[in-house]
Parts: structure tokens; sequence; C-alpha cells
């Protein structure tokens, strides 16, 4: 459930340029979760009161023209995580507490977490499903999208809120520090495979799943953390998308302009490729 949510938002989020949104509310959900862990209280709960919080907060200081996007996201999600800092320092944690917090902890999940997670995640699904449309033509035309009388600022507004849902469902999968992975990584490896939003949304829950899964067993066959090892997996299959993915690969893209570089050298090899094709062959052959 996690890497599907993640997978699909994620998709909006690259495709935005909007990264820096994701890493923001990643931080801003720091606070909650500390004063949830402290009083012994659900810690997806903590988060998910923190995420809406700050969520409206950066709504409500980009309303001011003089204070940009960026520029609120900075000053919240520093002072979120400082103030979470601060809390944390005024009381004695473990390190292994403290790892749970900051890199996630999916083997310790419990069933009020799965419901927790099943129920927010599924609630963000039904809403992108739903005015998936609306979501692409405020993303890619936001100037037609007005021109139709459509509500692109409650919109932009409507997917912080859907990220700030994300980064709370993926929080317990692979924590607070890391949870920007499972949003961007994905979607970003599936950039490499498809031109076309849909697919790529698809194929980036595809992705964040088997990594996820992966990450999970070698986490725990090898005794290390498992949120980390689904960032590690995710990451290397990047990677190889970056150096061989069909047609946007490194590798892949230098070879196929090698092979055109070699058909303009040899005139004669690419009238064989032509008169080869079964549409050019058919009348010769009739």
């Amino acid at each position: 459930m996690v890497a599907l949510v993640a997978g699909v938002i994620g998709t909006f989020i690259v495709l935005r340029g909007s990264g820096f949104l994701g890493d923001a509310l990643a931080h801003a959900i720091f606070p909650g979760v500390v004063v949830a862990f402290l009083i012994g209280a659900n810690l997806l709960a903590g988060a998910l009161v923190a995420g809406l919080s700050m969520a409206a907060l950066m709504a409500l200081l980009t309303a001011n023209e003089r204070v940009g996007g960026n520029t609120s996201i900075g000053v919240i999600f520093t002072a979120a995580f400082a103030l979470g800092v601060v809390i944390l320092s005024r009381h004695h944690i473990n390190s292994d507490q403290l790892e749970g917090i900051l890199f996630g902890d999916p083997l310790g999940a419990g069933w009020p977490d799965v419901a927790l997670t099943v129920g927010i995640g599924g609630g963000v699904l039904a809403v992108v499903v739903a005015l998936w449309r609306l979501f692409v033509i405020a993303s890619f035309d936001p100037n037609g999208a007005r021109t139709m009388g459509l509500p692109v600022l409650g919109l932009d507004l409507l997917l912080l809120l859907l990220t700030a849902l994300t980064v709370v469902v993926a929080f317990k999968a692979v924590g607070d520090i890391l949870v920007i992975s499972l949003l961007i990584t994905p979607a970003a490896t599936a950039r490499l495979f498809t031109d076309r939003l849909l697919p790529m949304a698809a194929t980036a829950a595809s992705l964040g799943i088997a990594a996820g899964v992966a990450g999970i067993y070698i986490g725990y066959h090898a005794g290390v953390s498992p949120g980390g090892t689904i960032v590690l997996v995710s990451t290397a299959t990047f990677f190889g998308a970056w150096l061989l993915a069909p047609r946007h690969g490194i590798l892949t893209a230098g070879l196929a302009r090698r092979s055109g570089a070699l058909l303009q050298a040899r005139p004669e090899a690419e009238a064989e490729i032509i008169l080869a094709s079964p549409e050019i062959r058919a009348p010769h052959d009739a």
C-alpha cells in the first residue's frame, strides 16, 4: 500500500519538479512523531497531525505574494525539524528507538499501523483517481486550466495535502529521513521507461512494490535496516534504468546514436533495411 500510494503521488511530484516539497513534508512531520513517541501514542497518528498542520501552514504562507512556495517550504521544514530535535534532546532515547524514527521499522508495524496506512492510502488513491484529469490539466497546462475555469490553486493545495498524507503513510516503512526516496526514486525510474503519464504512475507503483518486498526480505535475512535496504534496492534499480532503459538509458541511447551514424556513413545499408521491410517487399512479392 505504501509503495502504491507513493508511486502515484510521486509521479506528479517528479513531473512538476517539486521534489523539495516532499523532502520538506518528510522533515515537517518529525516533531509530531517525536511527541507521539514520548507520550506513548501511535507514531503514524502523530505524523498525521504534524503533516496536516505543516501543509496548512505552508499554504497559508504562500497566500502572501512576497513569500514564494520554495521560501515557505524552506522556512517551515527547517523550523519543524529543529523543533523535533529540541524536544528530543530533552529526553533520553536509545539508539534503536531513534533508528526506528529516522530510518523506519516496517517489521515492527502493528495492526493499528496497518489499518491507518490502508485507510489513509486508500483515501489518497480514491481522490487521485476521481480527480485524475483535473490534476493532469493543472500540472501540465495551468494557464489553460485557469482559462477553462478550473480551481488551479485549490488543486495545487489538494495535491499538497495528498503529498503530506503520503509522507505520513510512508513514514513507518522507511522513516523520516528516507521517505523522500520512496516518493521520488520509483517515479524517476519510471520516467526513464515511458513518456505517458498513466503508464508512468503504474510503473512507479510496481517498481516501488518490488523494491519494498525485496528490501524487507534482504534486510531481514541480512540483519540490517529494512527501510534503508528498500531505498538502496530502489536506487540500484534507478541507476540500472539510467544506464539501460530502452529509449532514455545512457548506454542504449549512445548505441542508438552510433547505429544511426553508421547508417548515415553507409547509405547502402540503410537502403537494404528499407527494402527488407514487409511494407516495401510486399508489392514486389505480389
